[in-house]
């Protein structure tokens, strides 16, 4: 197990100083779903969702959480993002919007939290612009796919 760096030397949390690390070019993938039945999700299928066009909607939050996420956790350190790719599966058995997000950069740090934030956002995204159709729908599985790139080198999850 690494040793945790996110701590000063009086114990309290602190954003790693990174001015002294090589640039590099940065890459993580993530994945998350929203479960939903099967009438929800032939309505975002048809575009018969009365808020609109559900996936381009989902499609922008994701982008723009990606984009924000040092906003958003208070230790990320805010990254010249130079590639943020939202794909979104439509899949049954069970129904599900299946929701993929890629991020690039050439930075400093990493981007696995800007990818698991462009997914969250998504999948909430999705939600809300659903719940008026199903209330309890799930958001399930986000979880880190790959990322290379760094000091600690690439990882690939084994699923």
């Amino acid at each position: 197990m690494e040793e945790l760096t996110h701590f000063n030397t009086q114990g309290r949390a602190c954003m790693v100083d990174v001015t002294g690390k090589a640039v590099t070019y940065r890459t993580a993938a993530a994945r998350g779903e929203v479960h939903m039945n099967r009438g929800t999700l032939e309505k975002i299928s048809e575009g018969a969702i009365r808020k609109g066009d559900v996936l381009a909607v989902a499609q922008v939050a994701g982008v723009q959480a990606a984009k924000h996420t040092w906003e958003l956790i208070p230790m990320c350190h805010p990254l010249p993002l130079t590639g943020i790719d939202i794909r979104f599966a439509l899949l049954e058995d069970p129904c599900r919007v299946e929701i993929t997000a890629q991020v690039t950069c050439a930075g400093v740090t990493g981007v696995e939290m800007e990818a698991l934030t462009a997914v969250s956002a998504a999948a909430l995204t999705v939600y809300d612009m659903c719940k008026a159709v199903q209330k309890d729908m799930r958001i399930e599985h986000i979880r880190l796919l790959s990322k290379s790139g760094g000091k600690s080198g690439d990882y690939r999850i084994k699923e």
